[in-house]
């Protein structure tokens, strides 16, 4: 079975109402199944990504995040090639963009 065209390692910059967040997301498979965490870079924590779905170019996941406050997160973003662009939702807070590159292919 052929890797998803999104496995790899992905710098994400998520442009939020306090600034910039930088993250990694680590995209790779199991048994055929998709699987991700996200780690940030300023405070080493990691976190597993839940519902994650492929569907076509359209990639999805929920996580929450401690730092730099408690908050359930979801994307939705579109992939190109190395290059994804989308949203970020928390809770009632308004929609935030998400870019990312991929750096290393799986």
């Amino acid at each position: 079975m052929a890797e998803p065209a999104v496995t790899g390692t992905w710098r994400l910059v998520i442009d939020t109402p306090i600034g910039k967040q930088h993250a990694v997301l680590e995209l790779s498979t199991q048994d055929g199944v998709l699987r991700g965490v996200a780690k940030d870079d300023k405070h080493g924590d990691e976190i597993a990504l839940t519902d994650l779905a492929l569907d076509g170019d359209r990639l999805t996941w929920a996580q929450s995040i401690r730092r730099p406050m408690r908050l359930n997160l979801t994307f939705d973003v579109t992939v190109t090639g190395d290059e994804l662009t989308g949203r970020a939702k928390a809770g009632r807070l308004p929609s935030s963009k998400v870019s990312g590159h991929r750096v290393t292919p799986v």
